[in-house]
């Protein structure tokens, strides 16, 4: 079973590089690496991906003609998939040897669409560390799984839980390639797409695997997309709008906690209030207002 791995690319490059170098040093060998390169200026990379080409058939590499944006490349990525289990990896994180391994043994169950398993939390030199959000993130999990160190999960009580804290690491999640080809990120999200397509999953009766098994490193740092899109208020008006959709979808499938916790959306007001500091610090006054009304609107 050949695991496919797509790449969307724009950013940093050495990051990019070791990136690379951690899929091309896999234990498990077994694998396809497809780089989807969105436009990123650099004259030294054609040169560098011809190389990666020229040293190993596992490497596809694409160049968008023009600038996709996050969600539009990780939807060109999807349509290069071929094998029947994908992840789409972030081209700043670092798969350790094992990845490709435990992903595979995962899925031997053929009844299970995605895979998380255990992750470690780098800053931008590559130290391991863990922020308070990564702790609640931890602590979410484990009541999931009530504790397991492996637990495969489905339903209401897996949708009530990432919708109360995601506590997902999108880069380092595997895919049954049918269950995300079938329902694809969706076109208006480009913070929480990642949850939306869990949930589009899990709501089509899909069950995810999760494991305690180390494998896969992702690197949080401080003026990450995300974390710009947090401080100027657009994370979470985006977070709304999909908060607001599951509501009305758990409430249709009879699934009550889930709709609740969906109205309720708890860390995420959580972490719109630990923002405002920082927002007053930054006397970013827009984003301001916009925190405050996620954090307190009912």
């Amino acid at each position: 079973m050949t695991i496919d791995v797509m790449f969307p690319y724009y950013g940093d490059v050495a990051m990019m590089k070791a990136a690379v170098a951690s899929v091309l040093a896999q234990e498990d060998k077994d694998f396809r690496l497809t780089i989807v390169d969105d436009g990123y200026p650099d004259d030294s990379l054609p040169a560098y991906f011809q190389g990666l080409i020229d040293a190993d058939d596992r490497v596809r590499y694409f160049r968008n003609e023009t600038n996709l944006g996050a969600n539009g490349n990780y939807k060109k990525c999807l349509s290069l998939v071929e094998h029947d289990v994908v992840v789409v990896m972030g081209a700043d994180d670092i798969m350790l040897p094992n990845y490709i391994g435990t992903i595979r043994s995962a899925f031997q169950n053929p009844e299970v669409r995605i895979v998380q398993p255990g992750v470690e939390v780098i800053d931008e030199n590559g130290n391991v560390y863990e922020p308070l959000g990564d702790r609640v993130k931890t602590f979410l999990r484990r009541l999931a799984v009530g504790g397991s160190s492996e637990a495969i999960i489905q339903g209401e009580p897996i949708a009530e839980s990432l919708i109360t804290g995601d506590w997902l690491y999108f880069p380092s999640v595997a895919w049954r390639a049918q269950a995300i080809l079938k329902h694809d990120f969706r076109e208006q999200y480009n913070v929480v797409q990642d949850l939306a397509l869990a949930m589009d999953i899990i709501m089509d009766g899909g069950k995810m695997l999760v494991s305690d098994t180390v494998c896969f490193q992702y690197r949080r740092h401080r003026e990450s997309d995300s974390s710009v899109r947090a401080l100027d208020g657009r994370r979470f008006a985006e977070e709304r709008a999909f908060f607001d959709e599951c509501a009305v979808d758990f409430a249709r499938l009879g699934w009550t906690k889930a709709a609740r916790a969906a109205r309720l959306h708890l860390t995420s007001r959580l972490n719109a209030a630990s923002l405002t500091p920082k927002v007053v610090q930054k006397r970013m006054w827009p984003g301001l207002k916009k925190l405050t009304v996620h954090a307190l609107r009912p």
